[in-house]
């Protein structure tokens, strides 16, 4: 599997944590995912990412507006009870999961991966639960984009994903 990106929005639309892969060819010819910071600075000071002139944070306000809108049109046209769970295009997959405080957990991947929902739901309950929500020092609320900024959490999810998640 090829890991392109990670993402959690908290329930006022901020995204508290991101990270982003590329795929690195191993020895045995396979493909392990690497952590890979924002590329360069433009001129102006803002951090772009490998297209051009779009800023990290532009990424993340389409992937929510993307996710937004297609959970409120899965919901107008099957009911509430129907839930977004993911969308494919020609280039990626997104796997999508919400948590019952309105959380919203985003994994980009290769379009052959199946549903990572299960997986998703591993990394709230088992990672960012217990790192970043039980953490008396961390914050309840991340206001202004103060994100997650937990040893513990990134390297769980290094861990996690390196284990779990199929290469």
């Amino acid at each position: 599997m090829v890991l392109y990106s990670f993402y959690i929005f908290d329930r006022h639309t901020e995204c508290i944590y991101s990270r982003r892969w590329t795929p690195q060819a191993a020895a045995t010819g396979g493909k392990i995912p690497r952590p890979v910071s924002s590329s360069s600075v433009t001129s102006n000071g803002e951090a772009t990412t490998g297209r051009k002139g779009m800023s990290h944070s532009d990424d993340e306000k389409l992937i929510f507006g993307l996710v937004f809108s297609l959970r409120n049109m899965v919901q107008k046209l099957g009911g509430e009870d129907d839930t977004f769970l993911s969308y494919r295009t020609g280039e990626y997959k997104l796997h999508y999961y919400e948590t019952p405080t309105r959380m919203k957990f985003v994994m980009l991947t290769d379009t052959k991966q199946n549903n990572l929902r299960p997986y998703l739901h591993q990394i709230w309950a088992n990672l960012y639960v217990e790192y970043v929500v039980k953490n008396p020092l961390a914050p309840t609320e991340h206001p202004g984009g103060i994100g997650v900024a937990n040893e513990m959490f990134e390297r769980g999810l290094e861990a996690f994903i390196t284990a779990v998640l199929p290469v």
